[in-house]
Order: C-alpha cells, then sequence, then structure tokens
C-alpha cells in the first residue's frame, strides 16, 4: 500500500460504510417512496409529528441510518437498543431516563434493531411507554412484522416497508463515497472503472454497507496491486468480491437470454440445463424473486394440471426464500426447479384460458342461461330464473348433464386435457362423466 492510502487508512479508521452513514434527509440514497417531497414519511419528519413505527426492509436498504436521521432532524434523543445484547432489565432503565428527559423537555427516540428477535415478554415491556408517549419507538426488521411483533404493539406502529435499493442508488454510493474527502475516501483520489462500479453495484444487491465494504477491500487490493495508480478495476472488485463478472447485463439482451435458456430447459425437462442457467443468472447478481416469479408462470403455463402440485411448490418456494433469503435461498430454488424440469407438462389450461378470452373478446357479453341464474327475489323467480336447474349432488355419483354455457356456445370446448401425467386422470374422469349418461 503507498504512503498516501496508508495514512488515509490509519486516519479513517472506522469501516468505511460507517463513516458515510448519512446524516441529514439530503444526504440519504433510496426510499423515495417515503422520503420524496410530498410523501408520508417525509412530512412526518418535517411536521416533527412522529408514531412509533416499524421500518421493514432487507439488509443495506438504509432502516438504522434513517433511524439515526430522524432523531437528528427531529432534535431528539437517540437511544440504539439491540435484542442481542438487551433484556427487559435494559428496556426499564431506558424507560427512567427517558421519563427523566421528558420532563426536561426532550423526546427519546428508541431504535429498537432486529426487533423480530425479541420475545413476547420483550416486546410486552415496551407497550406502557409507547403507551404514555414517554418513548417514540423505530423499530427494525428484515422479516415481516405481521408475523414477528406482537399484535398490540404491532397496532400502535405504523409499519413502512423499505424497499430494496436499486443498482443506480447503489452507484451513487459508490460514487459519494469517492468523492467525499470528509468521511469517504476522497483524499486518496482514487476513481473506480465504469465496468467495475456497475459489476459491484449490481452484486451488492441492493444492499448499501455490502457495496462500501468491498469498494473498501478492492481500493486496498489495487493499491498493493499498483502504486502509482488511483482507479480501481474490474479485476479488484472482482477479487474483492471473490466472484466474476459474468456476461449478464440485467437490462440488456444477455438477461433475456439466459431467462429464456432457463424456462426453455424447464419446460423440455432437462433439470441438468435448468440448475446451470439458475446459477448462472445468481451468480450474476439477478433477482431471484423475478426467478420464482417466472417459475410460478412456467408452472401453471408448461406444467398445468399434468401436476397441480408444481405450482403449489413454486409459491412455496417464494414464500420460503422470502423468509431465508440468500444464500440458503439457493436450496429451496434448486429443489423447486428440478421438481418443475422433471415433471409431466402441459399447456391445456394455458391454451384453454386464452381460447376463452378469444372468445369472450369475439361474441362478447352472451346472456347466462337462466336455468343457472341465481334467484334471490320473486320477480326473479317468476321470470323463470334458477328454473329447472339440477343439483349436482341430487344424482347418482355427484354428476347430471346440464347446458351451462350460453346457447350460441353450446357444445364448445376449451380445455382439451393432454391425457399424460394427472391430465390422464382428468381424461379418464371426463369419460367417466359422459359413461354416466349412457348407462
Amino acid at each position: 500500500m503507498d504512503s498516501v492510502s496508508s495514512h488515509l487508512f490509519q486516519q479513517l479508521s472506522a469501516p468505511l460504510a460507517e463513516r458515510m452513514r448519512p446524516k441529514k434527509l439530503s444526504e440519504f440514497f433510496g426510499q423515495k417512496h417515503l422520503l420524496a417531497s410530498g410523501k408520508a414519511l417525509r412530512q412526518m419528519i418535517e411536521a416533527d409529528r412522529l408514531p412509533s413505527m416499524i421500518f421493514w426492509g432487507p439488509p443495506g436498504c438504509g432502516k438504522t441510518t434513517l433511524a439515526h436521521i430522524i432523531a437528528h432532524e427531529t432534535s431528539s434523543r437517540f437511544v440504539f437498543f439491540s435484542a442481542i445484547m438487551s433484556g427487559v432489565k435494559e428496556i426499564r432503565e431506558i424507560f427512567r431516563e427517558a421519563e427523566q428527559q421528558a420532563s426536561d423537555g426532550s423526546r427519546t427516540i428508541l431504535f429498537v434493531d432486529e426487533i423480530h428477535r425479541f420475545n413476547k415478554a420483550q416486546q410486552d415491556a415496551f407497550l406502557p411507554a409507547v403507551e404514555k408517549g414517554l418513548i417514540t419507538i423505530i423499530g427494525a426488521t428484515t422479516e415481516n412484522p405481521s408475523f414477528e411483533v406482537i399484535a398490540p404493539l404491532l397496532s400502535r406502529c405504523r409499519v413502512l416497508r423499505l424497499k430494496q435499493l436499486e443498482t443506480e442508488e447503489i452507484l451513487n454510493i459508490i460514487h459519494a463515497a469517492l468523492e467525499n474527502e470528509k468521511n469517504g475516501l476522497g483524499e486518496s483520489r482514487y476513481t473506480i472503472d465504469e465496468d467495475a462500479a456497475t459489476f459491484l453495484a449490481e452484486a451488492a444487491q441492493g444492499d448499501s454497507r455490502k457495496a462500501l465494504n468491498t469498494l473498501e477491500v478492492a481500493i486496498q487490493l489495487s493499491s498493493a496491486r499498483n502504486s502509482n495508480g488511483r482507479a480501481i478495476t474490474l479485476t479488484d472488485t472482482e477479487e474483492a468480491l471473490q466472484q466474476k463478472a459474468l456476461l449478464y447485463d440485467k437490462g440488456g439482451e444477455e438477461h433475456y437470454n439466459v431467462i429464456s435458456a432457463f424456462i426453455k430447459s424447464v419446460r423440455g425437462s432437462d433439470p441438468d440445463a435448468a440448475l446451470y442457467w439458475l446459477a448462472r443468472m445468481l451468480e450474476a447478481g439477478e433477482d431471484p424473486l423475478f426467478i420464482l416469479r417466472r417459475m410460478i408462470i412456467l408452472a401453471s403455463e408448461d406444467i398445468g394440471n399434468a401436476d397441480p402440485r408444481a405450482l403449489q411448490i413454486s409459491v412455496s418456494a417464494l414464500q420460503a426464500f422470502q423468509i431465508l433469503g440468500m444464500p440458503e435461498g439457493r436450496i429451496i430454488l434448486g429443489q423447486a426447479v428440478t421438481y418443475l424440469a422433471t415433471a409431466p407438462k402441459s399447456n391445456a389450461s394455458y391454451l384453454g384460458i386464452d381460447s376463452a378470452l378469444a372468445e369472450v373478446r369475439k361474441s362478447g357479453t352472451l346472456e347466462v342461461p337462466l336455468h343457472i341464474r341465481n334467484a334471490p327475489t320473486k320477480l326473479m323467480k317468476e321470470m323463470g330464473y334458477h328454473s329447472g336447474y339440477k343439483y349436482t349432488h341430487d344424482f347418482e355419483g355427484g354428476y347430471v348433464q346440464q347446458d351451462y354455457l350460453p346457447e350460441k356456445l353450446k357444445g364448445r370446448k376449451f380445455y382439451e386435457p393432454k391425457g399424460h401425467g394427472y391430465e390422464k386422470s382428468i381424461v379418464e374422469r371426463m369419460e367417466w362423466f359422459k359413461n354416466l349418461l349412457k348407462s
């Protein structure tokens, strides 16, 4: 490391992510849906009328930073409280101090980090002080508070959903850190190559802390490699992240090529190829939720009733991933993908709904047959509504032939099951219905 960089890292010993923590709203990146002019949270801060709140969002999106800023912007006393380090005894001590501060006209903001880790008794302990207005709680959680926070506390807090930071916002944070001379890396006069910055921003997956910590390591690697240079290269960021930048532009052609290859591999019942393309997307920083949404579509479009469990497994995989996140979530994805790839395939339901939609657009709003209309009033009964309707359960086998389509579409077929997988059983059942009529 050269002398300038060595002096810089000795002088600024705190992690870059901590040093670059914004102090004012004007320095904060992201969460425009809450903080843009006229939005709810900004209005509450500017009016200095803050309810107790729970910030729910992924790691590195700014939950803790935003709580610090709120305390600063509203001139409140800020107390950091962690579920890992503290218990009910510490909670009571904080309340005593808050009561004393309140008598001096000072408000206390209690930031409860990882509030989902507190047990019921600990969460109950917050209630009296919140009800009395002694403290304003700002809880932070990566988990759905509906499941993790007790109902009495949840009812007294406003839940605000913080979003994962966009790649462009992470890029802004990276450049701000490089330019900031007081708290950042501005004194080093380092720059970052465009491809390196983009790779770093995408690999951070919305986590600003990860981006800044990696940037700091990349600078150290760059300094060790080239004592005269001041440019962070793609090689530096790859080594800092311990992963390669794959050819995969999430906004360009390669993104569509890879997702197309993934879907066609699953549709073509090749689990090995499906796993490979899945791995390519994950390693390149694709949003796993995008992949899971595509899998849910595929489960209905390409598998359908040939294996109805495919849709259940896809939805369950999405829910499980939201609970676990990465890296464990890769296992959920792998299990779901291999199931979908090896499941029997049928697009009959997909073709059926499209065929029905085409007919509706063509023929318009045909009248509902009288016998299958509801008749909640006397007038409707007199007009023949519901007359002649055959109640299925009154007949042998729970089936009776009657017309359900409009007269103009009588006998029209939209759903034609393929006859393999579970749809083989559906075909057999439909044949059984027909045979009932003959007996």
